[in-house]
Parts: C-alpha cells; sequence; structure tokens
C-alpha cells in the first residue's frame, strides 16, 4: 500500500492502495462494482448505506449517501456517484459531502491474483478535517490507511465467502471501532 502525495492545500489528500486478492476480475467486480453492498462485507468502514439513484446497466450513475469511519473517533457523510462504466478493468467515481473529490478502481489479472490499485484523491470538507488537517494529516492519513486495510481483509473474506460450500464456516468481516460514538 502506498502512502499520502503531497498536495498543494493541507485538506487535499491523495492515496494509492494495492491490494492482491486471489481470485478472478469478475469476482472483484461483482463485490468492488457493487456498493449497495459495501456495509455488508466491509462493515468496520461503512456504517450505512443509501441507495439514492440506480443508474445505467454500466453502473454510471449510480449513487448512493454513505456514512463512513475509520479507527478514530469521527465520521464522514459523503455521496458516492459512479462516472465511469463498471468493467473488468475498473471504474472511477467522485464524492461529494465531507469529502469532495474522485476515486479510480483498477483491476488486473496477475496469475492466480487480481491486482486491486485505488487511486483517492479527495478534500476534506467535514468543518474538524478542514480545521485540523494542517496539524493532524498525518492521523487523518493513518487512519485512511486502516481502513484500506480493513477493506482488503474484508474483501478476501467475502470473495471466500462466495465460494464457500454453504454451511462452511468464513470468519466475519471486521467491525466499526468506537462503534457507540459512531452510530451517534
Amino acid at each position: 500500500m502506498a502512502g499520502t502525495t503531497n498536495t498543494s492545500k493541507s485538506t487535499d489528500y491523495a492515496f494509492v492502495t494495492v491490494w492482491r486478492v486471489a481470485g478472478a476480475r469478475e469476482e472483484v467486480v461483482s463485490v468492488l462494482g457493487n456498493a449497495a453492498t459495501l456495509k455488508q462485507w466491509w462493515p468496520s468502514v461503512y456504517l450505512t448505506v443509501t441507495n439514492v439513484a440506480d443508474g445505467g446497466p454500466d453502473g454510471v450513475g449510480a449513487s448512493f449517501d454513505l456514512h463512513t469511519k475509520g479507527w478514530l473517533p469521527y465520521t464522514l457523510r459523503w455521496r458516492l456517484t459512479v462516472t465511469e462504466p463498471v468493467t473488468l478493468d475498473g471504474f472511477a467515481l467522485t464524492a461529494t459531502g465531507d469529502l469532495n473529490g474522485t476515486g479510480r478502481w483498477r483491476f488486473e489479472t496477475d496469475g492466480p491474483e487480481v491486482v486491486i490499485t485505488y487511486d483517492w484523491r479527495v478534500s476534506a470538507a467535514k468543518p474538524l478535517l478542514r480545521r485540523l488537517s494542517w496539524l493532524l494529516k498525518p492521523a487523518f492519513s493513518a487512519n485512511h490507511h486502516w481502513a484500506m486495510a480493513r477493506g482488503e481483509e474484508s474483501l478476501k473474506l467475502e470473495l471466500r465467502r462466495r465460494r464457500s460450500m454453504p454451511g462452511a464456516r468464513v470468519p466475519e468481516p471486521p467491525k466499526p471501532t468506537f462503534v457507540r460514538r459512531a452510530r451517534g
């Protein structure tokens, strides 16, 4: 997983995250390309997911209101909108709300694995993040890296669950931290 790229404003963040999972791109797309299921398989980060618009057959225009968190005890409310078709190669999205910017998922086959790259470029709009970014940017960046590590772990478990025989035991994905505060 790569780190933060320096940007011009203290409220701007740029992250490139790389995951490797066993499987085929079709399996990865069936999970990552369906934002409606984020709360089920990535509950440590996605507290609520509300469908706003279904979008077209290629996914473009699908929109979801999200309530998310990382390890730190604050939450974000933002809208994810798919802006490019969901394909075996990836797709793109925009974020508006407490975070504003773009995200791009890319999927590549590498033998028995899929290399998943997420390029996330956002500006913090939530007042807490805007006011404290100049001081706490390293902590906010670490919070993002924690959330993405939980995402990789959760995706691997979800793929395993989808492949397993009925009745097979697959561990539950990691749960959110500071749940009482996050739900409030």
